[in-house]
C-alpha cells in the first residue's frame, strides 16, 4: 500500500479531453497516478509543477494528524454543504513569470469556497515545524502573509488567495513566447466553457513527491 506524507485539497478536472491534455502537458496523471506524454507536444519547461499534477490549489499541502478516512469524511461533509462554483471560462495568463490558466469570473465564490476549506481542514493538520516555516521564506512575506502562515499553515489564504492552475516553472523572457503559443495551441481548443468547480479533490503526496487523487467529494449544497 502506498505511504503518503502530505495531503491537500485541489480542484482537478473531471475525466475527459481537458484532463487528458493537461496531464500530458505536465507529464503526470494525477487521477491515475502515472506518467504520461504525447509525441505531439514540444519540449516545455514544466519543472516543479509536474509532480503536483494539473490542479488549482484550494488547500495547500499539509501533514495530517488524522487517518485518511477522517480527511475524506471532513471533505465530504464540507462539500455536501456548499454549491458548485461557476467561473466563466479559463484564460492563459502570465502569473509572475509562471504560465497558468486562470478563471475569468467567479472570484468571490471561489474565495469563499477556499476560506471554508481552509477553516474546515485546519484542525486536521499538524502545526508547522521551524524548518517548514523557514522553507516558506518568511522574510519575503508581507506582515499579513506571515500572520496567515502562522495561523493557517500557508501564507496565501483568505484575502491573499489567488486561484490558478499552473502549467510551467518560471519562464525566462526568451522562453515565454514559444511556450505560451504551444500551450494555447494544445489547450485552447479544449478549455471548458463554462469552467465549473463541481467537486473537491483530496490528493496525497507519495514518497517521491508526486501527488495522487484519493477522493472526489461533489459540491452538492
Amino acid at each position: 500500500m502506498q505511504d503518503f506524507t502530505r495531503y491537500a485539497v485541489y480542484c482537478a478536472p473531471q475525466p475527459g479531453i481537458f484532463a487528458d491534455r493537461t496531464a500530458a502537458w505536465l507529464g503526470w496523471d494525477l487521477a491515475h497516478g502515472r506518467t504520461v506524454d504525447d509525441p505531439a507536444l514540444p519540449a516545455r519547461p514544466v519543472g516543479q509543477p509536474r509532480k503536483y499534477g494539473f490542479h488549482g490549489t484550494i488547500r495547500a499541502p499539509f501533514h495530517p494528524v488524522v487517518p485518511e478516512t477522517d480527511l475524506i469524511a471532513a471533505v465530504d461533509a464540507l462539500a455536501g454543504d456548499r454549491p458548485a462554483v461557476e467561473c466563466g471560462t479559463l484564460a492563459l495568463r502570465d502569473l509572475d513569470g509562471f504560465l497558468a490558466l486562470m478563471p475569468t469570473d467567479g472570484e468571490p465564490a471561489l474565495v469563499a469556497l477556499a476560506d471554508a476549506v481552509v477553516r474546515a481542514t485546519d484542525p486536521l493538520r499538524a502545526p508547522l515545524t521551524p524548518d517548514q516555516i523557514a522553507r516558506r521564506r518568511p522574510d519575503s512575506l508581507t506582515p499579513r502573509q506571515r500572520d496567515l502562515l502562522d495561523r493557517w499553515g500557508y501564507p496565501f489564504v483568505m484575502e491573499e488567495f489567488r486561484f490558478h492552475l499552473t502549467l510551467t516553472d518560471r519562464l525566462s523572457p526568451a522562453e515565454k513566447p514559444a511556450v505560451q503559443a504551444a500551450a494555447q495551441a494544445w489547450l485552447g481548443p479544449v478549455l471548458p466553457d463554462p469552467f465549473v468547480i463541481s467537486d473537491l479533490c483530496l490528493v496525497a503526496e507519495d514518497a517521491q513527491g508526486r501527488f495522487h487523487l484519493r477522493h472526489r467529494a461533489p459540491l452538492s449544497g
